[in-house]
């Protein structure tokens, strides 16, 4: 078990339902462990022994809850999952849903449950609750994002980030776990597709207590100049035909394309939230150019995963 090291050092926040539940002490300290995990996969699997991990989601996807399963069994961990489709508010309201699953898990991750859901059930469990996507929020999502630009640069503090397209619950986490970290953050999105004010000034307290800054601009040239990163993600997809061709003609000018990427840093990398639509908000020149670490960021949501479910669970204690 080489790869144990104590978390008892460092003031982790009882849940991980948004960014800012995070301090930049741990935020520095959950990435580097992410680093030493994905490093010796193997040197951890004896941590969270015999421990069951309950999986609050729908379906499992290749981005959200295989990779949580994997970074579970990764800690010794047996994941448990159900639907919460499932669940009666009238006949088990989150608060006592969180309680019983505190009863024989270590851990509850979830995803897709409302967030006022969410926080009632967070506020009742006695394990730490994991927001692995919600409507308002995801923390997972930017925190591998940041962990992969760090393992790309070897740092995060002075670089430059541009997100690219509408803002919705990654770019908003993104963007507080950016300034967190000391980074410029630059968000590119149309009118009325931007992130929240309040979200914009809380992103910029937490950049001028760490050195970081946030901007909110029209132009995706004007955000992506010289920018170190390029982050975008999947346009929403009404479900009306027409709806959706009327949305994406006006989101036309925000497709992060070849051309927008030479505007870039010469060094620039290239991320991408998924799931990914060719021809949509990226080209696939852009997805299968040497500058993208797409897959690579697909990846290690692993690792982060992992981190987040043995630092929040107590692991190497003792």
């Amino acid at each position: 078990m080489s790869g144990w090291v104590g978390t008892t050092s460092i003031d982790w926040p009882p849940d991980l339902l948004r960014a800012t539940d995070l301090t930049r002490v741990a935020l520095d300290e959950l990435l580097a462990l992410a680093g030493r995990m994905k490093a010796e996969p193997a040197g951890w699997t004896g941590a969270l022994a015999g421990a069951a991990l309950a999986c609050l989601y729908e379906v499992p996807t290749t981005r959200a809850g295989l990779s949580a399963q994997v970074a579970a069994h990764r800690l010794g961990m047996e994941p448990v999952t159900m639907r919460p489709h499932d669940l009666d508010d009238e006949d088990e309201p989150p608060e006592d849903v969180g309680r019983i699953l505190s009863g024989w898990s270590a851990a509850i991750l979830v995803r897709d449950l409302p967030d006022p859901d969410l926080a009632r059930l967070a506020g009742a469990a006695t394990v730490p609750v994991v927001n692995a996507r919600s409507p308002e929020h995801h923390p997972c999502q930017a925190l591998t994002d940041v962990f992969t630009v760090r393992e790309h640069f070897g740092e995060l503090d002075g670089l430059v980030l541009a997100y690219v397209g509408p803002s919705g619950n990654a770019a908003r986490s993104l963007l507080t776990i950016g300034a967190l970290a000391g980074m410029t953050v630059r968000v590119a999105a149309p009118p009325g597709h931007g992130p929240e004010p309040e979200d914009v000034a809380g992103a910029a307290i937490l950049g001028e207590l760490h050195g970081g800054q946030v901007a909110l601009v029209e132009e995706p040239r004007e955000a992506v100049a010289d920018a170190d990163a390029i982050v975008t993600g999947p346009w929403p997809r009404p479900a009306d035909p027409v709806e959706r061709r009327r949305l994406h003609e006006r989101l036309a000018p925000y497709c992060v394309t070849p051309p927008l990427v030479e505007h870039a840093a010469a060094r620039a990398i290239v991320l991408h939230q998924l799931p990914v639509h060719r021809g949509e908000e990226i080209r696939a020149a852009v997805v299968d150019h040497r500058r993208s670490v797409i897959w690579r960021q697909a990846a290690n949501r692993v690792p982060v995963e992992q981190a987040i479910l043995y630092a929040l669970s107590g692991g190497g204690e003792g």
